[in-house]
């Protein structure tokens, strides 16, 4: 996802000056991707976030790191359709997730895939932790658009699934996130928790 500024130079007396720089949708498309690399790199071995829980500095890095993508990313729109995927987790904060993939083991099994479903045109998000072979455990939630990059969502029910088997519980909660960089390949978001999120498009169409 290009972001193109085309800043024209100013008209020049004779007089010898500098043309303003032009800057191009090549050079910020460069810029998006060396970041991105960047970013990338800094969350490759921290195992979805789980060891930098442990590692003030490298959280501090990766931080200042999507900051400098929010950057790139800040006069784009996030919420349209290109929000609409099955969205597989890369690095995240939030600390509810990576206790259960953590601590998957201690109930018999581990964890697979962690993903965000969104189908905007639905208004719909299913929080989603897999464990493969045959069990998930997801949340569904109601959206709606609140800005060019906020989505508001409420929590609408859970299930706890497994092979032949499935316990509904109560849903809990409500809040915000604002997807702060997004692109073909990934997505970067924060919430309003102060929690950020890294993501990439997962392969597949998760489905219920």
């Amino acid at each position: 996802m290009a972001t193109c500024l085309l800043i024209p130079t100013p008209y020049a007396p004779k007089c010898h000056r500098s043309p303003t720089p032009k800057i191009t949708c090549s050079s910020l498309t460069g810029q998006a991707q060396t970041a991105k690399r960047h970013l990338l790199s800094l969350i490759a071995d921290q195992d979805r976030g789980i060891k930098t829980q442990k590692d003030p500095a490298r959280r501090a890095s990766i931080v200042e790191a999507i900051d400098a993508m929010a950057v790139l990313g800040r006069d784009t729109v996030t919420t349209g359709t290109s929000l609409s995927a099955t969205w597989r987790l890369l690095w995240t904060t939030e600390k509810e997730q990576l206790f259960i993939v953590e601590n998957a083991r201690l109930f018999g099994t581990q964890a697979g895939d962690v993903l965000q479903v969104i189908d905007v045109e639905k208004m719909t998000l299913n929080n989603v932790i897999t464990f493969p072979p045959d069990g998930a455990f997801f949340v569904r939630s109601g959206i709606e658009i609140a800005s060019p990059q906020r989505v508001n969502f409420r929590f609408t029910s859970a299930v706890l699934r497994g092979k032949n088997w499935e316990i509904p519980l109560p849903p809990f909660g409500q809040g915000w996130f604002e997807s702060i960089y997004l692109d073909d390949d990934i997505r970067v978001a924060k919430d309003i928790r102060g929690d950020y999120l890294v993501v990439d498009h997962a392969h597949y169409s998760w489905k219920e």
